[in-house]
């Protein structure tokens, strides 16, 4: 019935006689891997066909390290304002265990903990205590991973921004060793830009 309605553009009320026409846009979302249901014949592949015609592809959280702390400073604003606290930012071991955590729970979970730490904290700083996040072995590429040389500098420079200039957690969240992110600051000559930090 779905199919034949995003095909035709019609359907027929339950109990009416007639059928009606629509024009509307369908919007579908999922975490499941739709090729391989289709495969274990668990989705339909004619309307896996007909609700396909353009895919976004939303990544993990994990694979978006620059956009953690823009998210964990908008979750402690509203946080905030529904729990009536004055927390006023993390402190830097809480802002590298944000960047470094795997975060399996997305957005959803950074939500949470952002939530938990404010209402434990009630004002100041929310700590690393306060998150209360659980050590996590990093299981899949991010999206600062070393991949080429063209591509290379960049994903330094964005993740020593993210880590506020800190190369220990920028290596991290590369996942290369303290000892191949200096090299890679010297041979891209930003070794004596980020001395400092």
């Amino acid at each position: 019935m779905l199919l034949r309605a995003i095909q035709e553009r019609r359907y027929r009320p339950i109990g009416d006689k007639t059928d009606k026409s629509f024009n509307v846009r369908i919007i579908a979302a999922t975490n499941e891997d739709l090729e391989a249901a289709v495969n274990e014949k668990r989705f339909r592949q004619d309307l896996l066909y007909r609700l396909h015609n353009f895919e976004i592809i939303v990544p993990p959280l994990r694979d978006c390290q620059e956009d953690i702390m823009p998210l964990a400073e908008f979750f402690r604003e509203i946080a905030n304002k529904e729990l009536e606290c004055d927390v006023i930012g993390f402190d830097g071991e809480a802002r590298k265990t944000l960047l470094t955590h795997v975060w399996p729970g997305n957005v959803r979970e950074l939500r949470q903990k952002i939530m938990g730490a404010v209402l434990q904290a009630q004002t100041g700083l929310v700590t690393k205590e306060h998150l209360e996040l659980a050590v996590t072995k990093q299981t899949s590429p991010v999206s600062f991973a070393l991949r080429n040389d063209a591509e290379d500098k960049e994903r330094i420079l964005r993740a020593l921004k993210q880590a506020n200039g800190n190369r220990k957690v920028a290596a991290k969240l590369l996942g290369i060793g303290r000892t191949t992110l200096y090299s890679k600051l010297e041979e891209y000559g930003l070794k004596y830009k980020f001395k400092q930090l």
